[in-house]
């Protein structure tokens, strides 16, 4: 079976089909059929475009995965009476709030210049770091650090990830693939920079750095972007006739789990690697950098992967393989060594959380309406990681008592397993032949 994309009301009709027919192909969902002006699909510019995403959610993706170094920083100097689990709300809050305003920021690039929407992205988000480098209390922390940079980054991750698929056909899980590969390269470099900077210049200096740099790359970089499609004006601000659909539903909670289980590694393992297993304190830095270079690989093998077997069948791999790099490697093995593989291979197939989601959908529900349909998508996102590393770092205050991080690996590989049942469920639902390419 050919991976295609539907129209909403296409797939919906399918899903009431599924009990006799599990065939969702279908035409493309894309408004340029009636719009001569419009560039075709897969042309040289849309790869102008995957290059502006790129840059953009090298900051705004890079910034979230290298929390792990400020989290170390305010669990050992700045506020060291303060416990984990109330630290780690500003990371988890940080993507959380996020995928919460991206309903909103979806709307916006529907309708609105997307170079627009990115320019205020940028300036928000940097200007949250610098107001964070100001701020005396973890409160303060989780306001700035956390609900404002993710305010400001919903709308530059927004069009960063739903824009390329609209200028690819061919290539989509690759092109979606390269752009949140940025988001690994930026916490590969930055990983490495903030724990210098912090160091070096103290964790104040260092957020305002990132901030100003966060301004400097996102705002030039959006201007590189531009829709392919323009999308009637609609009555209803925000249009949840999708919800309605059983697919969406279970792609839903599949990116709930899936989202809720992501992030954990990334502010943990860092600080396990010296907490836990006594290691110099660079070493907090390094297991950041290796997490995102293996997600870097992943993202654009994945797609590579994806182009060839399917993206839903790509992406149920992944998972599946992310929940044995957290409970059979990282989970039974107490060393460095351990840990450097677990983080590699985590890095590498749980990239495709982030990149094969937006391809899965595009693949289903077409591509006209993406922004808002990811938007609300991404609200799982929210949920899954304001769950999961809170409460991880509870488990770990409450019965590791600050150094042993098994009751949280295994809540965190919980969310993983149960990602992956659910993915499962949505595959077999869209199509029972094993072999077929989705």
């Amino acid at each position: 079976m050919a991976s295609t994309a539907v129209s909403v009301g296409e797939s919906e009709k399918n899903c009431s089909d599924l009990t006799s027919s599990s065939n969702l192909d279908g035409p493309e969902f894309d408004s340029t059929l009636n719009n001569s002006q419009e560039l075709p699909p897969d042309s040289l510019y849309g790869w102008i475009v995957v290059l502006g995403a790129c840059l953009m959610l090298m900051m705004a993706i890079g910034t979230t995965n290298t929390f792990g170094v400020y989290l170390l920083e305010y669990q050992r100097s700045v506020f060291p009476s303060t416990p984990v689990s109330a630290l780690s709300w500003i990371g988890s809050l940080q993507f959380a709030s996020m995928c919460f305003f991206a309903i909103g920021a979806g709307v916006l690039v529907e309708q609105y210049d997307p170079r627009l929407i990115g320019t205020i992205g940028g300036v928000v988000s940097g200007g949250a770091l610098m107001a964070a480098s100001l701020c005396s209390s973890p409160t303060a922390l989780i306001f700035t650090q956390g609900i404002l940079y993710g305010a400001g980054g919903s709308c530059l991750m927004i069009p960063a990830v739903s824009l390329p698929s609209q200028w690819t056909q061919k290539h989509r899980a690759v092109a979606t693939g390269i752009a949140l590969a940025g988001g690994s390269m930026g916490g590969l470099w930055m990983s490495f920079a903030a724990r210098s900077m912090v160091a070096n210049l103290g964790w104040q200096w260092s957020l305002r750095i990132t901030g100003l740099m966060t301004i400097g790359v996102c705002c030039p970089a959006s201007l590189l972007l531009r829709k392919r499609i323009q999308v009637p004006k609609r009555a209803k601000i925000v249009d949840v006739r999708v919800m309605k659909n059983p697919l969406f539903v279970l792609l839903f909670f599949v990116s709930l789990f899936a989202a809720g289980g992501y992030f954990t590694p990334y502010y943990f393992m860092p600080p396990y690697a010296v907490v836990a297993l006594g290691e110099a304190q660079n070493w907090s830095a390094n297991i950041s950098s290796i997490l995102n270079a293996g997600s870097i690989a992943g993202r654009i093998l994945v797609g590579l992967l994806a182009d060839r077997i399917g993206p839903l069948n790509t992406l149920f791999i992944s998972l599946l393989v992310s929940s044995l790099a957290i409970l059979a490697i990282w989970l039974p093995f107490k060393s460095l060594s351990a840990l450097i593989a677990a983080a590699l291979l985590f890095g590498f197939a749980s990239g495709s959380v982030v990149s094969l989601v937006p391809v899965v959908t595009a693949n289903l529900f077409g591509i006209q309406r993406l922004a808002s349909i990811l938007g609300l998508l991404f609200f799982s996102y929210t949920l899954g990681s304001l769950v999961c590393s809170p409460v991880g770092g509870a488990l770990l205050d409450k019965y590791g008592h600050g150094t042993n991080h098994t009751s949280l690996i295994i809540y965190d590989g919980a969310f993983f397993s149960a990602a992956t049942l659910l993915l499962g469920v949505l595959r077999m639902a869209v199509d029972t032949n094993l072999m077929a390419k989705i």
